[in-house]
């Protein structure tokens, strides 16, 4: 990698997910622990506190994925719900962030407005909330609304949701609240008004009177995905963290300027919205050994039968009947028929073009099946000993690949522990990453002002 700039060193941002809704969890692993008990939250969270990490993150699954009818078996099912489980780590942890994934297809600005507002009292300031959206009909039928919205039309209901959402959060003055021990916490007459709002729009028309006063950070942090031209303008005109879905440092560059440039556009300051890409590490006191840990992990994580479904999303045909180890499908993807599996996130939007790359990929590399799967589906960005996993990660972050990494791993949830007590130093020692908590807040941790 090309040496950072002269520019002051950045501290690199740091957030823990738990992997529970996909096929990178190998829970089939001896030491594995519990998807659902709140023993592993309880873990990974402290684990990520020790490591002086700024939050730790919840995905969402909002239904049990099928393949041709059936429970979608190659996938960790029933984890609990996020707001919950973040609400009950704000008891067991003092510093640590606290994000979760809630839809804003699925839900209503004023329910989700308080919930996230009280988990952000709940926590002293430390709730955040990542926006995502849906046109999936299949999970719609699990809600009143239903699968109707249109692709583009999930944006105009999200950016109007987290409008709305600030209107809400942005209703009461800071000092409308004055504490008071005999006689308890009572409104400021000169603010008998506070709380009240209305809203008229495409989406929504509510009005009425917040019941949660302004929160220790303003408002909970608001993280945010988008990749298409109208996902990065949303993102970088509402979000205050992005998700980059990039890896290699040109293309994360130009995605990170880019972004940027969006942000200025719609009026936000430098520094007001952080980028960060999912990652996962393997270690090894060599690298040849890392490298053939991560080998049999990926082996681990992406079995026969988990190749030939992985591979179905986008085939759109039932793919049992071809041998893992043999090359891959000869007949062309099923574009206009029902979908074999349901509930799965749609990335490849032309599966005849992404079919054709995959083929050129597979006869270029030698790939069979089962290995186009591993290489597409359980790439590991940082695979090395301590030293050399900390100086990439780091490397990254000072070019400006990104602003730091929500980083994961295979064993749920112990699996973070090795990069605290083995990483976690190095990078300390070179100034990357915090040693003590300056602030109390989420957007104290990420360099952000106050909502």
């Amino acid at each position: 990698m090309p040496q950072p700039s002269r520019q002051p060193r950045k501290r690199i941002i740091l957030g823990a997910f738990l992997s529970g809704v996909n096929h990178h969890t190998v829970w089939s692993a001896p030491e594995a622990g519990s998807q659902i008990a709140f023993s592993s939250f309880q873990h990974l969270a402290q684990t990520a506190e020790r490591g002086k990490f700024d939050f730790f993150f919840l995905a969402e699954g909002l239904a049990i994925r099928e393949r041709l009818g059936q429970f979608f078996d190659q996938d960790v099912v029933g984890r609990p719900d996020t707001l919950p489980v973040l609400a009950a780590l704000a008891g067991v942890t003092e510093h640590l962030g606290l994000v979760g994934t809630i839809n804003a297809t699925f839900n209503e600005p004023y329910e989700l407005a308080r919930q996230l507002s009280s988990l952000d009292h709940l926590s002293g300031g430390r709730a955040g909330w990542n926006v995502v959206t849906s046109f999936d009909a299949f999970t719609g039928q699990n809600f009143r609304r239903g699968g109707f919205l249109d692709r583009n039309d999930r944006y105009v209901r999200a950016d109007e949701f987290i409008h709305v959402a600030r209107q809400l959060w942005d209703s009461w003055p800071e000092d409308a609240i004055v504490a008071d021990k005999e006689s308890g916490r009572f409104l400021r007459a000169e603010h008998a008004e506070a709380g009240r709002f209305a809203f008229s729009g495409k989406q929504f028309e509510i009005s009425g009177r917040f019941t949660t006063p302004r929160s220790p950070q303003g408002r909970p942090v608001v993280l945010q995905a988008g990749v298409s031209p109208h996902g990065r303008d949303f993102a970088a005109a509402r979000a205050d963290a992005i998700f980059s879905p990039y890896h290699r440092l040109d293309e994360a560059r130009d995605f990170y300027r880019d972004i940027h440039r969006r942000a200025a556009a719609a009026g936000r300051p430098p520094g007001a919205v952080k980028l960060l890409p999912s990652a996962t590490f393997v270690l090894g006191d060599t690298e040849a050994e890392a490298v053939e840990r991560q080998r049999e992990i990926a082996r681990t994580q992406v079995t026969g039968r988990t190749a030939q479904i992985l591979l179905e999303s986008v085939w759109n045909r039932d793919l049992s009947g071809y041998d893992p180890d043999g090359p891959l499908p000869d007949v062309e993807p099923e574009v206009n028929g029902p979908k074999v599996i349901q509930g799965r996130a749609t990335i490849h939007q032309d599966a005849r073009q992404t079919v054709a790359e995959w083929r050129e990929l597979a006869e270029a590399k030698g790939y069979s099946l089962r290995e186009l799967a591993i290489h597409l589906y359980s790439r590991t960005e940082f695979v090395g000993t301590p030293e050399q996993v900390a100086d990439r990660l780091d490397s990254f972050v000072q070019n400006d690949g990104s602003d730091g990494f929500i980083l994961g791993s295979h064993l749920t949830p112990t699996g973070l522990d090795e990069f605290v007590d083995r990483v976690i130093p190095l990078l300390q020692e070179r100034g990357s990453v915090r040693t003590e908590y300056t602030g109390t807040t989420l957007r104290d941790h990420l360099g952000l002002p106050p909502g």
